[in-house]
């Protein structure tokens, strides 16, 4: 069997591991050219590879310093990258296809849906909608962010609309690259930049499947309003507003981050962190010096990561929401997993149970693996592994300090993180079977 029948008869599982794998190693030996690196830098084939799965990924992680080492196209190279990862690779070759007119197989529309977790149904017009929702909230998010740049930081209109788009992009991908060598911590203090990239991290993590579903509710009939957005919007509330408390708290007095600022601008740097924790990976305060109980916290957040279908990654807050739901029902002594007035099939609950266990394990090992093999504090492995994981892109700073064995090891988590524990899972193991007999039940005594 030769590769072009192999891929034909793959799975879309692992159509979509071969996409991302194939897109990455290009993107490699792009952003190894000269013209992608600035005068007198030079970067190895392992630090690219790390680079641009950082992107495609859109996690946001770097081994270097991405306004320093890299130049202007090599940083636009990056951006296509964290937009192609945020849209889908599968998305947006078939996107392509569209326009060139041609049609997709049936194979082709299976691994679409596959890849932005959608219903069935008209798969090819869910993409044009996911393309002019892109297309508008991303050039929002520019506007402002260009005219912020303009006005507040005096750059010239080319420089403020380069940076503009650039943070508008990687801010909706949640991507979590920026243009400065610390991140956002130089505008902590800014309300409209806060809220602009905010506005774009909540979108981008809320999922393409979710914001149609509202948008249809409010323009169409609220019945439209499916299960999965109620679950999901519900969810992302709560972590919001509870972690932005929460960090509230526990930073109120650290000097370190928020506690010399005012009780606004400490509300605000809150619920910035809070929302960026959610798979975005920007930061306007240093992750470094946060209190312990708040790096707690942080990884909780980041581990349940954003919605599905969306740019962000995590075991996702539906499988969260599931999961609460279920342990209510069985301390209310209920039959059956209900919420918002439906019961949901328990193969639901199997696949989300699925998702979680094999996180913890996966997560659990590769710490293990990085703390035999790198000397850093057991808490900043951990977040690392985590930020990976959840492709967050936040660092306790160890990121360029990293041995060659850990960075390989991040580099493979930040690609399970995106493409989903669960689908990774099913694309190395065997095709699901009917079984052909059952073995008798019998109870095991728990808890």
């Amino acid at each position: 069997m030769n590769i072009i029948e192999f891929i034909k008869k793959a799975s879309s599982s692992r159509k979509m591991i071969l996409a991302f794998l194939g897109a990455a190693f290009l993107g490699s030996l792009i952003l190894m050219l000269p013209f992608c690196l600035q005068e007198g830098q030079s970067i190895s084939f392992l630090t690219a590879l790390f680079t641009i799965t950082s992107a495609i990924c859109v996690t946001g992680l770097s081994v270097v310093d991405v306004s320093k080492v890299f130049s202007v196209p090599g940083q636009i190279v990056i951006l296509i990258f964290i937009q192609l990862g945020g849209l889908g690779i599968m998305t947006f070759s078939s996107m392509l296809f569209l326009i060139a007119g041609k049609k997709m197989t049936f194979h082709e529309r299976m691994v679409l849906r596959d890849e932005r977790n959608a219903d069935s149904g008209e798969i090819t017009d869910f993409i044009k909608k996911i393309f002019s929702t892109v297309f508008i909230i991303e050039s929002v998010g520019a506007f402002i962010l260009t005219m912020f740049f303009i006005e507040k930081m005096n750059y010239s209109v080319q420089k403020a609309l380069y940076y503009g788009v650039f943070h508008s992009v990687s801010a909706f991908c949640n991507a979590g690259f920026a243009l400065y060598s610390n991140s956002l911590e130089g505008f902590s203090k800014n309300g409209v930049f806060n809220l602009t990239i905010a506005y774009l991290i909540i979108l981008g993590g809320m999922g393409f499947a979710v914001i149609n579903s509202l948008i249809l509710a409010v323009r169409k009939d609220i019945r439209r309003f499916n299960l999965t957005s109620k679950l999901a919007i519900f969810i992302s509330i709560i972590l919001t507003f509870g972690g932005m408390l929460f960090i509230f708290l526990l930073e109120y007095n650290n000097p370190a981050t928020i506690g010399n600022m005012n009780f606004i601008d400490k509300g605000i740097a809150s619920f910035f962190q809070s929302v960026t924790l959610r798979t975005a990976g920007f930061n306007t305060i240093p992750i470094g010096a946060m209190e312990s109980g708040t790096i707690f916290l942080s990884c909780i957040l980041m581990f349940i990561g954003a919605s599905p279908g969306s740019t962000g990654g995590g075991i996702k807050t539906t499988t969260l929401g599931v999961l609460a739901f279920y342990v209510v029902g069985i301390v209310r002594g209920r039959e059956n997993i209900e919420m918002f007035n439906r019961s949901i099939a328990w193969d639901i609950l199997n696949r989300a149970l699925a998702i979680l266990v094999i996180s913890i394990v996966y997560v659990g090992t590769i710490i293990l693996l990085i703390l035999t093999s790198d000397g850093f504090r057991f808490e900043q492995i951990v977040f690392e592994v985590i930020s990976a994981f959840a492709t967050v892109g936040l660092s306790m700073g160890i990121t360029p300090e990293l041995s060659v064995f850990a960075r390989i090891l991040i580099i493979i988590t930040m690609f399970i993180g995106r493409l989903g524990p669960l689908t990774f899972a099913l694309a190395i193991g065997e095709t699901k079977r009917k079984e052909k007999f059952a073995y008798p039940k019998e109870n095991i005594l728990v808890g």
